[in-house]
């Protein structure tokens, strides 16, 4: 017998509605754009090294990628900045 799902069923996406306003955020103004890079960080925040007595003892992964907006707020992010760089003329640089 067979008990895997069948390939032509769609699965339910329950953020499907919030990921699809993320996509349609519009960003038309310098303070906007502003905001949006500076509350969506660059690099994932939880990403550390545990050290001990100056030793690397462990590592925590980057763990962003568990969130399932992830892809929404990074494009959002870039959005912003590819704004502030082409339409203001600001340095991409101090972004980072």
């Amino acid at each position: 017998m067979d008990y895997s799902l069948p390939r032509n069923k769609k699965s339910l996406d329950v953020l499907k509605p919030v990921k699809q306003w993320l996509e349609r955020v519009p960003v038309e103004n310098p303070r906007t754009a502003h905001r949006i890079v500076s509350i969506i960080p660059a690099d994932c925040p939880f990403e550390r090294d545990i050290n001990l007595f100056g030793k690397t003892v462990g590592h925590i992964p980057p763990m962003c990628k568990l969130n399932p907006l992830y892809d929404q707020l990074v494009m959002l992010r870039f959005k912003a900045m590819c704004y502030l760089v082409d339409e203001c003329g600001e340095d991409g640089s101090a972004f980072s």
